[in-house]
């Protein structure tokens, strides 16, 4: 078995229960509990790393499919070449995934730290991810109709509403965007890739830090000053809401360059009361009207310029369900950010963000952890000939 380094295993200490009998580290407690996974395991799991079970690369690295022998389909990100500050990185995103406990959060499934490789193992999601049916592969084949949008978008939330208000300490996401809501078999969501979130403690009501996170999910506060709170993760919710009702990216190119984000467009249609016109054309007037209604009053409220007038995820949930009790006054009109050029420097990587994953959007490589990759390229590593016959138990 790999063994973590002594930095490694001393910043993990809190979630270790070693189980030397069986010659694996478990991590956790419960059905919920991980553990360490060998190189030759996930090397064997891929196909040794093969081209054609990537599922992504990024500045961080590449993420492939793999099925380990006993049958579970997993998702190994590989991470490029250490250094101490990504070791540290590593270790830190390590521990927020082993706090993670929510039917809604894509939890870690294990973690290899080798001599030299750094990989994180997480459960593969057969529907990939949101992003990839309203604006990828599935797009045209309109698998999510209004009843699974919604029960995504309330499933997100719920996810959100955990990190912000149960798990301690407090965690921001930061990079809240339909690629990074994965979905499971049965379509429901969970929140994925928490390698830019950030820990929060009691009390503390904003961090300032460095800009991460894809534009047009950004809130103003965050773009412009770097202040970074809960009240980000909602904007960047609030837009994901209305990416979801509407069909529409966050930000579109328009003839001759020019840039539209999804607020602009939105914004007339909102003042006038034009609510069916926001709803998703592929729908076919398909949707619940006054669900649709809430949900673009929910996105109203989530996208204010001023962080204090938005609510809280507890708040968001509640109003999603239909069971927000308390009285508000539903703006609206949105305040829509307009993107200066020099803005749009906040959506490209730099070198020093390479080991992460960088700071911005990769149009070619939009579809975070479980990429557009056609299932079938994906070759099953335990589906091969034994004794001249092809192994049929492997499932």
């Amino acid at each position: 078995m790999t063994k973590p380094n002594a930095a490694l295993r001393s910043s993990l200490s809190c979630c270790f229960s070693e189980n030397d009998d069986e010659g694996i580290t478990t991590i956790g407690g419960g059905a919920s509990s991980w553990r360490i996974f060998t190189y030759k395991e996930l090397h064997a799991a891929t196909n040794g790393f093969s081209g054609d079970n990537k599922l992504g690369e990024g500045g961080f690295g590449s993420v492939y499919w793999g099925k380990t022998s006993d049958g579970l389909q997993i998702a190994v990100k590989k991470l490029k070449a250490m250094n101490s500050k990504a070791e540290m990185e590593f270790a830190v995103e390590v521990e927020v995934l082993g706090r993670v406990r929510h039917k809604n959060l894509l939890g870690l499934r294990g973690y290899c730290a080798g001599t030299d490789q750094r990989l994180i193992v997480y459960d593969f999601m057969p529907n990939l991810s949101l992003l990839s049916h309203l604006h990828g592969q599935f797009a045209g084949e309109m698998q999510i109709d209004w009843k699974r949008r919604m029960k995504i978008a309330i499933g997100s939330a719920e996810g959100l509403l955990y990190l912000h208000h149960t798990v301690t300490p407090h965690i921001i996401h930061r990079d809240i965007k339909t690629s990074n809501v994965l979905l499971d078999k049965d379509f429901e969501p969970l929140v994925a890739d928490f390698g830019f979130a950030k820990l929060i403690l009691e009390g503390v009501s904003h961090l300032t830090t460095r800009v991460k996170g894809t534009l047009g999910y950004l809130a103003t506060e965050y773009v412009m000053w770097g202040k970074v709170s809960e009240s980000c993760d909602v904007y960047s919710f609030g837009i994901l809401l209305l990416e979801i009702v509407t069909g529409r990216k966050p930000i579109e190119k328009l003839p001759g360059g020019v840039k539209r984000t999804i607020t602009e467009w939105a914004e007339p249609l909102i003042s006038n009361g034009r609510f069916k016109h926001l709803a998703d054309p592929k729908l076919r007037g398909n949707f619940d009207e006054s669900q649709l209604k809430q949900a673009i009053s929910v996105t109203v409220l989530c996208v204010q310029s001023e962080p204090e007038k938005r609510p809280n995820m507890k708040e968001v949930v509640s109003l999603l369900n239909g069971h927000e009790q308390k009285v508000k006054v539903m703006p609206m009109r949105i305040k829509s950010i307009k993107y200066e050029e020099e803005l749009l420097a906040f959506d490209q990587p730099s070198d020093a963000d390479d080991h992460d994953g960088g700071g911005g959007h990769d149009e070619n490589n939009g579809y975070g952890v479980f990429s557009a990759l056609e299932g079938q390229k994906m070759q099953d590593p335990y589906k091969h000939r034994r004794d001249g016959r092809i192994d049929k138990n492997v499932y």
